[in-house]
C-alpha cells in the first residue's frame, strides 16, 4: 500500500510525460537502471530521499525502484516540488509526502514521515534528514547501512556532525564527486539560475552589473553565465583569498559587499552561509536593484532586515516581491529568497543531472555491497565510480578518447626513468 500527501494526484499524466522527456536526456543513468533491474541488485532495502522532487529525481527513483527498493521520498524545499512529478511518482509506486508551497511545519512533517519508514539508506540534499534522524530518531539511525549528500551545505554539516563524534552511520559526499560537482555545481548552476532570474523578472541581462556573492564552483558558475550573457560588470564578492585570487585571475572584478552593494543591478548569492546580504549592504543598494538566492537555504540574503527597512512591500510578479524602503528606494526579492533556480525555474538541465543521480544511485549500490565494512564517516564517492560515470557520458555524447599505451602505463609506474 502506497504512502503519499501529494497537490493532486489528477495531475500524474503530465508528471509521466515531463519523466519521459528527462528519462531521454539521461542516458547514463538508464543504462545504470537498465543493468540494476535485471538482478534487483537493490531488492529488501528501504530508502528514505530528501530531495527536489523533480523529474530528473524521478527518473533516480524509478531506478531504485526498478532495482528492488522501497522508496519513501520528501521535498528538500519547500518551493521547488513539481506537483505533477510527485502525482507520477506515487503512481509509479513511491511513498511520496511533498507539495509546492509547504509551510515550514508542512516541510518537517514531510521529512519525519520518511524518518518513520525506518530506511537502510538516507539520500539527502542538505542534511535536514540526516540531522533529523540523528536528533530525534536515534534508535533509527543507529540501524542504517549508509547514506549520501547531494549539496555542499549538507556535506559541511555532515562534517560537523562527525567532528563532534555523533554521525551514526558513514555517508558518501557525492556532492565531492568531480563528475557531480564539476559540472552539476558549475554547469547547471550557472545556467539554471539564470533561468529563474529570467522567469521571474524577464530582465535583459546583458548591460547589468551582476553581482555574485561567493566564487565556490556554483559562483564560477553564475559568474561565467553572467558574462556570457552580456552583463556589462561581473563583480564577485568573497571571504577565502584563494577563491577571491581565482577570481581575478578568471577576469572578474573583486571587492567587499560593502562596496559593491553601491554598483549592483542583480545580486546573486552562492555562499552557503548566513547574512553574505544584510542590513548595510541593503541599505545602500540603487533603487530598482534585484536579489536572488542560489544556495540551498534562505538565509543568505536576510530577509529580516530587508523586512525592518521597508514602509511595504507587495508581490508584483508571481515570484516578485517589491519592497519599498523608507527612503523611496524600491528592491526585488525573488522567490522568497529560496533557491531560484527550483522555486521559479525547474532547476538543473536533465543532461547534467544524469551524472549526478548516476553519482547517487552508484552510490548506493556501493553501500548495499559493502554493508559493515564501509568505517562511519563522511567519505568521497570512490574514484572509480567517478570515472566510470565520465567513461559512460563520453561514450553516450559518441566521444572517444585515448589510452594509455602498455608502455605509457610502465612508465607512469616506474621511478628509474630520468631525463
Amino acid at each position: 500500500m502506497v504512502e503519499y500527501r501529494v497537490k493532486d494526484l489528477g495531475l500524474a499524466n503530465q508528471g509521466l510525460l515531463k519523466i519521459e522527456w528527462a528519462e531521454r536526456h539521461m542516458p547514463v543513468l538508464m543504462k545504470l537502471r537498465e543493468e540494476s533491474a535485471v538482478g534487483k541488485e537493490l531488492k529488501g532495502l528501504t530508502i528514505g530521499a530528501v530531495l527536489h522532487v523533480t523529474k530528473e529525481t524521478a527518473v533516480l527513483v524509478k531506478a531504485l525502484i526498478n532495482a528492488g527498493a522501497d522508496v519513501w521520498i520528501a521535498g528538500s524545499n519547500p518551493l521547488s516540488t513539481q506537483d505533477d512529478v510527485a502525482a507520477a511518482l506515487v503512481k509509479c509506486g513511491v511513498n511520496v509526502f511533498a507539495w509546492r508551497g509547504e509551510s515550514s511545519e508542512e516541510y518537517y512533517w514531510c521529512i519525519r514521515r520518511v524518518a518513520e519508514a525506518s530506511p537502510d539508506i538516507v539520500i539527502d540534499d542538505g542534511a535536514d534528514l540526516h540531522v533529523i534522524l540523528h536528533k530525534d530518531y536515534v534508535d533509527v539511525a543507529s540501524k542504517i547501512i549508509g547514506g549520501t549528500e547531494e549539496t555542499t551545505t549538507g556535506v559541511s554539516r555532515l562534517k560537523a556532525l562527525e567532528e563532534a563524534g555523533l554521525l551514526k552511520y558513514p555517508v558518501i559526499a557525492v556532492n565531492n564527486a568531480y563528475t557531480k560537482y564539476l559540472f552539476d555545481n558549475r554547469y547547471g548552476t550557472g545556467q539554471s539560475t539564470f533561468d529563474g532570474v529570467l522567469r521571474a523578472t524577464n530582465i535583459l541581462i546583458a548591460g547589468k552589473v551582476v553581482v555574485v556573492a561567493g566564487y565556490g564552483w556554483v559562483g564560477k558558475g553564475i559568474a561565467l553565465r553572467a558574462r556570457g550573457l552580456g552583463a556589462r560588470r561581473v563583480i564577485v564578492t568573497e571571504v577565502n583569498p584563494i577563491r577571491a585570487l581565482e577570481a581575478v585571475f578568471d577576469g572578474f572584478e573583486v571587492m567587499p559587499m560593502t562596496e559593491a552593494a553601491k554598483l549592483g543591478d542583480v545580486f546573486i548569492t552562492a555562499t552557503g552561509n548566513i547574512k553574505a546580504i544584510r542590513r548595510e549592504h541593503l541599505e545602500s543598494m540603487r533603487d530598482g536593484a534585484i536579489l536572488a538566492n542560489a544556495g540551498h537555504f534562505n538565509v543568505e540574503i536576510w530577509i529580516p532586515d530587508l523586512e525592518s527597512l521597508a514602509r511595504s512591500k507587495r508581490r508584483i510578479r508571481e515570484y516578485v516581491e517589491e519592497y519599498t524602503l523608507i527612503d523611496g528606494r524600491k528592491l526585488y526579492l525573488l522567490a522568497d529568497g529560496r533557491l531560484v533556480n527550483l522555486a521559479a525555474a525547474e532547476g538543473h538541465p536533465s543532461e547534467v543531472m544524469d551524472m549526478s543521480f548516476a553519482n547517487q544511485f552508484l552510490a548506493i549500490k556501493y553501500l548495499r555491497e559493502n554493508r559493515s565494512r564501509v568505517p562511519v564517516k563522511v567519505h568521497n564517492q570512490p574514484m572509480e565510480l567517478d570515472y566510470l560515470i565520465a567513461k559512460l557520458k563520453l561514450e553516450t555524447m559518441g566521444i572517444t578518447i585515448d589510452e594509455l599505451t602498455s608502455e605509457q602505463r610502465e612508465y607512469m609506474k616506474s621511478w628509474s626513468y630520468g631525463t
